[in-house]
């Protein structure tokens, strides 16, 4: 599944999604500074575990507008 981009001024976040080796899903957000093309930024986690991919996506998306909303 392709990562989301969000953008919020010169930051953007990028939501996915991991399955993992207990076989749910936990979605995963990257927050960076626009034009930055280091791959070394922090991933951060959704806290629950999701049984189906679309549900740790949407909670990634969620995520990702909460963090983008904490930028200034």
């Amino acid at each position: 599944m392709a990562a989301i981009t969000y953008t919020k001024a010169a930051w953007k976040a990028e939501a996915d999604i991991q399955r993992l080796p207990n076989g749910k899903y936990q979605g995963v957000v990257l927050l960076m500074p626009m034009g930055n093309t280091d791959s070394d930024a922090d991933p951060r986690t959704v806290n629950a575990m999701s049984d189906t991919a679309q549900e740790a996506l949407e909670e990634a998306k969620a995520l990702a507008h909460r963090l983008l909303g904490e930028m200034h």
